[in-house]
């Protein structure tokens, strides 16, 4: 009887380390802007126990902007990427890095604002010569393609400038080493509140953009055969958490819980920034205007063929 419990006791425990609600896959990700509301699916999600009902442990790691969450993607450091603007995705992939889309992560730009000190005599960004500097977060970034396309499709003559993430950009606001900056809410909501920064445009401000799918998620392409089941798990948990963050109230408590803000700024700011229709994960929305505008923008030295798109876009249906 003995040896018999034993056997049954491997075998079990066989099984469960081969069942993967069991056995934990661990898969790591690199967010731009970590702390947006947009980029919150696998933070939360994982805080929720979504994930960990689908088989996995997610190691996020924030960065500064889309270019630093690409070179991670790329390197291999993380498997995926999320914040990363779709432009500067075609853009690596089309240089031949191992970089994929798997899922879409914001459609239009109603969440990124640019603004200036309440005292600048800016007013708007017609007002701006070309001595004046204008901020986007990295290389790559939609805030980069929002600025780029300022610059050509609305003719703002500032100097579009790095500056990384919204705390180092309101820092160089406010020291007078930037003119014009860029954020995301909730960051800089308190701010404008309390009139020491106004918002100087919206990206919803340019038309080209505002129906484009124009951030993603991005898997490294040797890591999506590797470990494809594993990454398969993460878009059902993905959009699993996206749905749940707009379901349940205590999405956002634990939200304004984790940013130390209060509740109903937080609230407000969703409402207005954050529509729900804009975290779709089901495709890339105004495919051709964004390949389109990726040429125009110079993002790409040639639009993406058919095939190339083929490869590009990874996205799997959503499960029934």
């Amino acid at each position: 009887m003995t040896m018999r419990k034993a056997l049954v006791t491997a075998a079990m425990s066989a099984a469960f380390l081969a069942d993967p609600a069991g056995a934990q896959d661990m898969l790591k990700i690199a967010i731009g802007q970590i702390n947006n509301w947009e980029n919150q699916a696998p933070t939360l999600g994982q805080d929720a126990g979504i994930f960990k009902k689908h088989g996995l442990v997610i190691d996020a790691v924030g960065t500064q902007g889309a270019g630093e969450t690409i070179q991670a993607v790329i390197s291999g450091s993380a498997d995926l990427g999320a914040g990363v603007g779709v432009a500067g995705a075609m853009r690596a992939f089309s240089k031949g890095a191992p970089v994929r889309i798997l899922l879409p992560a914001f459609t239009g730009t109603s969440d990124l604002y640019w603004y200036v000190k309440a005292d600048s005599p800016i007013k708007a960004l017609k007002d701006a010569t070309e001595s004046n500097t204008i901020a986007y977060s990295t290389s790559g970034s939609s805030s980069n393609n929002i600025v780029v396309g300022f610059v050509q499709e609305l003719g703002v003559k500032a100097k579009p400038t790095a500056t990384g993430g919204p705390p180092g950009t309101l820092t160089a606001v406010m020291s007078g080493q930037i003119d014009i900056g860029w954020a995301a809410p909730p960051f800089g909501v308190r701010e404008i509140k309390e009139g020491k920064i106004r918002i100087l445009a919206r990206g919803s401000e340019l038309p080209s953009l505002r129906g484009q799918t124009v951030r993603a998620i991005i898997v490294n392409a040797d890591a999506l055969k590797i470990k494809k089941d594993a990454i398969m798990r993460f878009a059902q948990a993905y959009r699993e958490a996206a749905d749940w963050m707009y379901s349940d109230p205590k999405a956002v408590e634990m939200y304004a819980t984790k940013l130390n803000q209060p509740l109903e700024l937080i609230k407000e700011s969703i409402a207005e920034f954050h529509p729900q229709s804009a975290m779709q994960t089901e495709e890339i929305k105004d495919l051709d205007g964004a390949v389109r505008d990726a040429v125009a923008l110079k993002f790409l030295d040639a639009p993406l063929s058919k095939d190339q798109l083929a490869e590009f876009l990874q996205i799997p249906p959503r499960e029934k």
